[in-house]
């Protein structure tokens, strides 16, 4: 093990390090206030993205965590509390993923849809700019420091980056051609089949020899 921490880079360690806390940071605002625009327009698939963002909050504290620890910056995280953790994150994800396909598919039987969905537009189109950005770079840092937790966390990033895509493409079509009604249920349907995925990945990786927690993708 001390060998492995020796090679390390420390700018790349608090580079990754800055990055995932950014990561924590904007997830997280993005969840609240994705939840709060959503629920207050009945936008589905907004509110379904907000909690993907929450839910991942929780995922990037787990790879934050076992970095520092890989790095030997603090104590490392014992691997079976790591797996309970990403079990954990993996069901909430199912969890989630069930509610909004079920949610979207009541809206889309009732023909109902949101008031509008420039919030959406917005919040996806923010997205996209952090994400593609935090994507790019984590990349280029797990490839200085050969660091799968990295490289695990940039896959989460860029499965942030595929529902942000879903979102904003719905949000667009709804606000252009209001009279297609059923393109919110139709992303919500879509965002949920996405993060059903996250989560079966997520649980899937509990049993990979290279295990190293958090996201699955």
């Amino acid at each position: 093990m001390s060998n492995t921490i020796k090679k390390y880079d420390l700018h790349y360690v608090r580079k990754a390090i800055l990055l995932s806390w950014f990561t924590i940071s904007y997830n997280f605002l993005e969840g609240i206030v994705s939840i709060i625009f959503g629920v207050r327009d009945e936008a589905i698939s907004l509110v379904g993205f907000g909690g993907d963002s929450l839910i991942e909050v929780g995922s990037a504290l787990v790879v934050l965590w076992h970095f520092r620890g890989e790095a030997g910056q603090i104590k490392t995280l014992p691997i079976e509390q790591e797996r309970r953790a990403t079990f954990i994150i993996g069901t909430l994800f199912l969890l989630l993923a069930g509610i909004t396909v079920i949610a979207s598919s009541l809206q889309l039987i009732s023909k109902s849809h949101p008031g509008t969905t420039l919030p959406g537009l917005i919040i996806s189109t923010l997205s996209l700019s952090f994400m593609f950005y935090l994507y790019n770079a984590k990349k280029k840092v797990a490839i200085k420091l050969d660091s799968l937790t990295v490289v695990k966390d940039a896959d989460c990033s860029l499965a942030c980056i595929k529902l942000s895509v879903v979102l904003l493409i719905g949000s667009l079509i709804f606000l252009v051609w209001p009279t297609l009604w059923w393109v919110d249920s139709l992303a919500g349907i879509i965002l949920g089949l996405l993060i059903g995925k996250e989560g079966f990945e997520t649980i899937k990786a509990l049993k990979k020899p290279n295990f190293s927690g958090g996201c699955g993708c």
